[in-house]
């Protein structure tokens, strides 16, 4: 059962309004999206995701408010095409959850995970752009290293790495997570190829590169006295937030909702382990 994160919060920070326009940037399984809509009377919410399977599960999640409700497939970097193709420049809110979903997690044929046997694919998008395969298979060792290292904040890239290319070919999940295991043996609990998979899920999809996007054009898509809410589960995302809202804030193009990261309740993180990590910044535009 997908679960939203930190969902009273993300609207009271919205401060969704009955006849508003609002963006859901990373729609997912539709949870925000459906927390909106029914605040909405005249309103519409925008749900857009990279992902058009998550998209159709979005559609059938939501089908009760389906006349509040348009779909867009598409980056962050198309959300302005995405507010035409439902007949507005601007809107009143959006919010970003930057997690990755719990379908895409569990589900052996995306290739994010390595609780199951699956290929090694991890593309939000399925229909375009090279596999974590094409990376693991074909770079050359020392960026390879580099990447886990940057990307996953992995100080044992180097091992890892050089372990990956004499273990080629990488034929799935499960032989990538044991050729990173055997090379650097767990000392924790977090598995020893966790970081590995997460450089690689944010260096396919362009996950950085993504974000720095939505930062740039996301405060031109909102109205004056319009809310930019963002939740980021890593501390690297947070930092570009924090300095991205920051300088807005100097610039007095925006004024910051939230002089700390707000994070999920006692309650939430016991009854939903997955948010433990997030952090939500918000901000209005001025």
């Amino acid at each position: 059962m997908h679960v939203s994160v930190m969902p009273a919060e993300v609207l009271e920070y919205l401060s969704v309004r009955p006849e508003g326009i609002y963006m859901d940037a990373t729609a997912g399984m539709g949870g925000h999206t459906a927390l909106i809509a029914a605040r909405l009377s005249t309103g519409l919410v925008i749900a857009n995701d990279r992902d058009p399977e998550s998209l159709e599960m979005a559609r059938r999640n939501t089908a009760a408010q389906a006349d509040r409700i348009r779909f867009h497939q598409g980056r962050f970097g198309e959300l302005a095409q995405a507010l035409k193709s439902a007949g507005t420049e601007k809107a009143a809110g959006l919010v970003a959850d930057l997690g990755v979903s719990r379908y895409q997690l569990t589900e052996a044929k995306r290739g994010f995970s390595f609780l199951s046997d699956g290929p090694l694919d991890m593309r939000m998008d399925q229909t375009t752009g090279m596999t974590a395969a094409d990376l693991v298979n074909h770079t050359a060792e020392k960026a390879l290293a580099d990447l886990i290292f940057q990307w996953g904040e992995e100080r044992r890239a180097r091992k890892i790495a050089r372990a990956i290319v004499r273990a080629r070919p990488i034929r799935s999940t499960l032989h990538l997570a044991g050729v990173v295991e055997r090379a650097v043996p767990r000392t924790g609990k977090l598995h020893p190829a966790t970081k590995t998979f997460m450089a690689l899920r944010l260096a396919v999809n362009e996950e950085p590169e993504e974000l720095d996007r939505l930062l740039a054009i996301g405060p031109g898509l909102l109205v004056e006295g319009g809310r930019m809410v963002i939740i980021s589960f890593m501390s690297i995302d947070d930092r570009k937030v924090k300095e991205r809202f920051r300088e807005l804030g100097r610039e007095g193009r925006a004024r910051i909702l939230t002089k700390h990261p707000i994070q999920p309740a006692d309650q939430e993180k016991a009854a939903n382990p997955a948010s433990r990590s997030a952090k939500l910044r918000a901000l209005e535009i001025l």
